[in-house]
């Protein structure tokens, strides 16, 4: 396959885009860069981690196959995983818009609700990350169950 692309490109005089430099037989692209204005829409935090974004402006699911289902939808660490996959986005959002107000605030209260909610979380199943172990009066990272085993605590 090589050599019969190899010999096409050679009689094309296309021979050196494997050099790293862009020959001048190469077909053009025209890409496509969304741009987010002050205050876009957003999804709920659950429907942002399914679809892999916050903002349904930046929604462009890959070769059109939009993610639709999340196996830890409604569940106590899938409410986590939400909030956690929100405050990321909207952190990398007011990157760029610092002076939204709005988002900032939203960025607050998701962050509290997170710390709460992950509070309660490692007080019924047990530690979520290393550093859940802080007031912990024992070793017991190996004895809970893992996250992914939560149905085994109720």
């Amino acid at each position: 396959m090589e050599e019969k692309l190899a010999k096409n490109m050679s009689e094309n005089d296309c021979v050196d885009c494997k050099m790293g430099s862009l020959p001048s037989c190469a077909p053009l692209a025209f890409p496509y860069v969304p741009v987010q204005g002050k205050n876009p829409q957003k999804y709920s935090s659950e429907n942002a981690l399914t679809r892999g974004t916050l903002f349904p402006g930046l929604d462009l699911p890959f070769m059109n196959d939009p993610n639709v289902s999340n196996p830890y939808a409604g569940t106590p660490l899938g409410e986590l995983m939400a909030l956690d996959f929100m405050i990321d986005e909207l952190n990398l959002y007011l990157d760029t818009h610092s002076d939204d107000t709005e988002a900032f605030s939203m960025l607050q209260s998701a962050i509290k609700l997170f710390e709460e909610g992950k509070e309660k979380y490692v007080s019924i199943y047990g530690p979520l990350t290393i550093s859940d172990l802080k007031n912990s009066s024992s070793y017991n990272w190996l004895m809970s169950p893992w996250p992914w085993q939560y149905e085994e605590r109720k």
